[in-house]
């Protein structure tokens, strides 16, 4: 089966798994982003409080599972984040274009942890990639996974820059040998970002490693994830390539930041401008 004719039958069930159940738990795979140059910490310490203020406006719900913030304002969340089944994500190693010294990636990624940070999402060197550097990919995640401890790694494979179906498969199978926790679609910097024939292909490559290492690896796509439909075809994708056992924050995630307030609007069935 092609890609597209594999999407196609997803596209078809992702419409009858659209009800409130799939609405929640998509909101609660939720990173919820922000990753801009203008970001200032009172903007941050804001953003976090609205997750605080979350949990208390709406107790029966599921909180989202993360926020996810620039290394610099990590400290910043730690300080005001008062929910403690949301985890505190961190970009690091030269994000997004991972152009800089392995040492520089190492530290960044250290020093978020120490601030606060329980997981840490990387760029996979492109550069070394596209010149079929595979040890300088390997080396540099594994160095990064121990350097953390344990603090969970997300390794973003930057999909719009590989194209090709067999080299997202490649560094998909690269990442995961190398030690990552999760594997992400892109960074949301550069287009295009997150697509189903990308996530249908990292999707297959997870279960492959599972089925070769037992070892299962979480999937996050990110980047133009807005609407709740967008949302049900992702979560769509990973249950029927990878089963339900995948469908928790434990091993899906969604980076986002518009989509946690569409989400809510269609299952509470009223607009909501909360985040």
């Amino acid at each position: 089966m092609t890609i597209q004719a594999e999407l196609a039958a997803l596209k078809a069930k992702a419409e009858n798994n659209n009800n409130t159940e799939m609405q929640q738990l998509a909101f609660s795979c939720i990173d919820l982003t922000t990753l801009n140059c203008t970001d200032t910490v009172s903007h941050v310490r804001s953003f976090t409080k609205r997750v605080n203020d979350f949990a208390n406006d709406y107790p029966t719900l599921q909180n989202v599972a993360a926020i996810c913030v620039h290394p610099n304002m990590v400290r910043s969340v730690k300080e005001v984040l008062k929910v403690e089944e949301v985890k505190i994500a961190s970009v690091a190693g030269g994000f997004p274009a991972s152009m800089t010294f392995i040492e520089m990636k190492v530290k960044e990624a250290v020093m978020a942890v120490e601030l606060g940070a329980d997981e840490i999402d990387i760029v996979l060197p492109i550069w070394a990639f596209l010149e079929g550097n595979k040890l300088v990919c390997q080396e540099e995640i594994a160095t990064i996974k121990e350097a953390i401890g344990e603090a969970h790694l997300k390794v973003i494979i930057e999909t719009g820059a590989l194209a090709e179906p067999e080299k997202i498969h490649h560094a998909a199978m690269l990442s995961m040998e190398a030690g990552a926790d999760f594997i992400k679609t892109s960074t949301g910097k550069m287009s295009p970002a997150a697509t189903p024939e990308a996530a249908i292909i990292m999707c297959h490559a997870i279960k492959d490693f599972w089925m070769k290492t037992g070892r299962q690896v979480g999937f996050k796509p990110a980047g133009g994830i807005v609407t709740t439909e967008d949302a049900i075809l992702y979560l769509t994708i990973v249950k029927e390539i990878l089963g339900n056992e995948w469908l928790n924050p434990g091993l899906f995630r969604i980076g986002a930041s518009r989509l946690a307030n569409n989400l809510l609007s269609d299952f509470l069935g009223e607009e909501i401008k909360y985040f």
